[in-house]
This record gives C-alpha cells, structure tokens and sequence, in this order.
C-alpha cells in the first residue's frame, strides 16, 4: 500500500510499505479521510516521533474491510470512527476509568502506525460506529470534536455564563461551536486572523462578540461585556500572554480552563499570580477526551456525544475545512500549515465516498 513515512525529521516520504496484518482483537480498517493534527507539523519537521521510521495520521475514519484472530465479524463492513489513543488498563488512570490520561498508552500515528495510508491496524476496543447521517470528513473530525467537548465537560459550562474562548485554532472554534449547541447565549471569542472571524461569524457569533487581538486592547474588550471579567475562561493557544490575560480577565470565583498545549515555558509575576488567590480562581486542565466509558451519571462519552449531534445535525464540523488533499499530494497541506502560507482551518486528506 502507498503511506506517508517518517523516517526521520523533516524526512517523510510518500512510498509503497507492507500493508498491516490485524492481531488479535484488531481489525484492518480502510482509511477514507484523515486529517492533519496541529501536533504532526512538530512532529514531522521539528521533534521526530517517538519511534521511527513511523506513518502519522491519528484522526481519521474508514471502513472495516479485515479481522484479526479472536474476533467476531461484528464489525466487517461497518463505517468507523477510531480513538487513536490505546491505553495500558493497569496504571491508576486506566483503573480508574480515565483512560484519556493513561500512563503507559500506545498511540496510532504517534507511537505506531497511524492513517496517512490506505490501510490501519486498529484495535475493536477503539471503533465506534458511524451512522449513515455522518459523512466520512465530519468522522475524520470526531477526534479534535470530542477533546473540545471534553474541556466543556470538565469545566461544567452553566446557561448563563459569560464565556470567552481565546485561541481560534481548530479546538477553539469546535469548543464555540459545541457551547453554542448547548445554548450558551454570550460567547466571547478571541482570535487574529480574518479566516478565524469568518468562521466565528458562520457559525452564529455576533460581529461584535469577535475580539481581533491584532487591532484591539482586549482587556478594554472584555470590560464592555463583563463586570468583572468572565464566568468561564477558555485559554486555547498556550502562551505566556495570554495565559497571564486568563488569569486576569476571569470574574472573582471564575474558571479557567487550560487547553492550549504551552509553546514554551509559562512564567506568571507575583501579581499575576495573586489573581489566583485573591479571586479564587478555579483552574483545570484537560487532555483528550473519554471513549471507554461514560461519565459517572451515566452520560454518554465524549465521542458518543459528539456523534450524536452530527446524526442529529445540530453542529457542522465541516464548514472548518479549508483544504483538501488526496493522499498523494497530503503533503502540501503540511507545508502550508508549517510555512503558513496560507491561512487555513482544518486540512483534510483523502477523501472518499
């Protein structure tokens, strides 16, 4: 099969490699749509992977076309989204039932082979089924959609909270995006690129509740909506600037969520750092998103969350695309997304009915 290979940093090469053989309890999936994770561009041209050579890739859906032994033909045919993280089921995390943060997990296109290929080995525990109402690039997008649902369940959004979100990258406008469907009236978003406001405002925004942080003070921005700062804070970019404006910026009492992975070190000053205990301030961390298992509650998980809104159509992943590629050519969405050559959103490969 043809797949794009890691050999080595800033080396990946679009080549012919043995197509995987499912082992027990795996299953040969088709890949029909892959999308290029913000995390692959480091990772390609920057850091490596943890092993190499290695084919990247780890959101993505497809359709099972094999079995593995051991296991049941339950899932021949069917379309599938795939959770790309395999976890160890041993260490505390995993007994706990919080797989998401897993201290010994596997990782397809990350610690073993991924979908920037025709074809992926995937484990049965890690497919969840697709209804016919769910088109292929939607599914591609399952991935970053249930991580910026899991940042909302974790920060437990209330009706009437004022909500800034900063950060208008992919995860930034899905978590607009799912706090509008839950009816949230007074989201504050934050970006500086013209794309990300025309996405904003296509996805329901009002103009005036769009921040360009590249003309405005966005301090004198969020006091002309807010007494005293937001109820609910989404810091969605990872660095020092605006982590410090999370922290100033949110109401006495408020929350902060963290999701923006740190570009480098994050110092706080001693005033800064008072906000937090002065305001008493709640901060919490978020990392991937819940597959295995539902909520205590009995609430759906992340990912079966997410699907049932796209069967019920009430959100529209699909109008972040902003390039497509056959897998021949997935490379030039890396480059734009390295060079940023362009402005994009969400770069899809190899797209198939």
């Amino acid at each position: 099969m043809k797949a794009w290979v890691l050999h080595d940093i800033n080396d990946i090469r679009f080549e012919d490699v043995t197509q995987p053989v499912p082992a027990k309890n795996e299953v040969l999936v088709k890949v029909k749509a892959v999308g290029i994770c913000g995390s692959d561009i480091p990772r390609i041209y920057r850091d490596g992977a943890h092993k190499m050579p290695l084919i990247l890739g780890h959101e993505f859906a497809g359709q099972v076309v094999g079995l593995g032994n051991e296991n049941n033909n339950v899932w021949l045919g069917k379309r599938v989204g795939v959770f790309p993280l395999i976890p160890c089921n041993q260490c505390i995390a995993c007994k706990m039932n919080r797989h998401e943060m897993c201290r010994n997990y596997s990782y397809l296109g990350s610690r073993r082979n991924g979908a920037f290929a025709e074809y992926v080995a995937v484990p049965t525990a890690n497919l969840i089924d697709l209804p016919n109402e769910v088109t292929w690039e939607q599914a591609a997008m399952l991935e970053p959609m249930a991580v910026a649902v899991h940042a909302i369940r974790r920060i437990e959004v209330k009706q009437d909270d004022i909500v800034v979100v900063c950060g208008l990258g992919t995860i930034g406008l899905l978590l607009t995006m799912f706090l509008l469907a839950r009816g949230i009236k007074k989201v504050l978003v934050i970006g500086n690129k013209d794309l990300q406001k025309e996405s904003a405002l296509l996805l329901g925004v009002p103009e005036d509740y769009f921040c360009d942080m590249r003309k405005e003070d966005v301090v004198e921005w969020i006091s002309k909506y807010t007494e005293a700062g937001a109820d609910v804070f989404f810091e969605c970019v990872g660095k020092n600037e605006t982590v410090e404006q999370a922290l100033c910026l949110t109401t006495p009492g408020g929350k902060i969520c963290m999701v923006g992975n740190p570009y480098l070190d994050i110092t706080l000053s001693k005033q800064v750092y008072w906000k937090i205990l002065r305001n008493q301030l709640k901060i919490i961390g978020t990392w991937n998103s819940s597959f295995f298992y539902g909520n205590e509650d009995g609430s759906k998980t992340d990912w079966e969350y997410v699907v049932e809104l796209l069967k019920s159509k009430m959100i529209k992943p699909e109008l972040f695309i902003s390039h497509k590629y056959d897998m021949e050519h997935l490379e030039n969405g890396m480059r734009i997304m390295r060079d940023k050559s362009e402005d994009y959103m969400k770069v899809i490969g190899k797209i198939c009915d």
